[in-house]
């Protein structure tokens, strides 16, 4: 049976959680025990209070040692997820004491990315002590993460949520689409192009019911076209990128701000290709009500001023 949420929370301590992360490193009790300056006996007792916490057996014993088994594996991996949650926090406490605004977890869809990475830019010449963390996902993950408390805050949209109103968001900035390609295309020294001229390549989106793949779907629905196949689907800005610059044939959706940046350095081409939808415009997004720190003021200030 599984153990109760206060039963865990009850009986399980930092220190063995310690315990699992040296017990997975060092594959048995007596290497453990030495990382963490305990006696075997010791380091013995308290895994049996661990297996006891959760009922059932952490690890194997095999001729090579102590290895986790799926349980195990499970544990230990939100024990480390824990322990950095406790660095994090540390790290925090530090920057307020020190009178500066500590650190802030910052979500951003791809298209957002010059805007957000601005703003860190002037806080950094504001604030050079306060660490950063930038997560680049798609807005249903990003907004995931802010619920679960792992985000303070994201550049995102909110419309692709069931529950809207669990949020503060304010518009930032408007998406203006562009499609992008290696300097190399086939296409890359026409002067103009039509959706039909791209309706054989194949192209690099976002994955099926996110805002820009939809709107892409749209352009070609509202063309006559057949949407292309064999789709090569990614949140991620490095990895569009590349795939274009592996493969000249290709072409991908992107936010006219990440357009303008990778053509600047001639990273690759934007097409000359006009696109009839709109774009949804980005949103600042934290969770309502929830308390914010002098760090996350600072970056939401921030994020509007980048944005003007």
């Amino acid at each position: 049976m599984t153990p109760s949420l206060d039963s865990i929370i009850s009986r399980l301590h930092v220190k063995q959680l310690r315990l699992l992360m040296a017990l997975e490193e060092r594959g048995s009790l007596l290497g453990a025990a030495k990382q963490l300056a305990l006696t075997q006996p010791g380091a013995s007792k308290a895994l049996h209070e661990i297996e006891t916490t959760f009922g059932t057996p952490l690890f194997v014993r095999t001729n090579r040692g102590l290895e986790p088994n799926a349980v195990g594996h499970c544990v230990i991996r939100y024990a480390r997820l824990i322990h950095t949650d406790l660095a994090h926090l540390r790290e925090e406490l530090a920057g307020l004491m020190r009178g500066h605004g500590g650190r802030v977890s910052v979500g951003v869809i791809m298209g957002a990315v010059p805007l957000v990475t601005d703003a860190i830019t002037a806080i950094g010449m504001r604030q050079p002590e306060m660490s950063v963390e930038l997560v680049e996902d798609t807005s249903a993950s990003l907004l995931a993460l802010i619920d679960a408390g792992r985000l303070d805050l994201a550049v995102c949209r909110t419309s692709v949520s069931q529950t809207p109103y669990l949020y503060d968001s304010v518009i930032v900035q408007e998406e203006t689409l562009a499609v992008i390609a290696n300097t190399q295309h086939p296409l890359a020294q026409r002067k103009r192009i039509r959706l039909k001229d791209l309706a054989q390549h194949r192209w690099v989106v976002y994955r099926a019911n996110m805002p820009m793949r939809l709107l892409l779907e749209r352009e070609f629905h509202d063309a006559g076209l057949r949407f292309p196949t064999n789709l090569l689907e990614t949140t991620s800005a490095f990895a569009t990128l590349a795939l274009l610059q592996k493969n000249p044939s290709l072409v991908a959706l992107v936010s006219v701000d990440v357009a303008r940046f990778c053509t600047a350095h001639g990273i690759v081409c934007s097409l000359p290709l006009t696109l009839a939808s709109r774009s949804e415009p980005y949103e600042l997004v934290t969770r309502r009500d929830a308390p914010r720190s002098p760090g996350v003021e600072l970056m939401m200030r921030a994020i509007v001023e980048a944005s003007t």
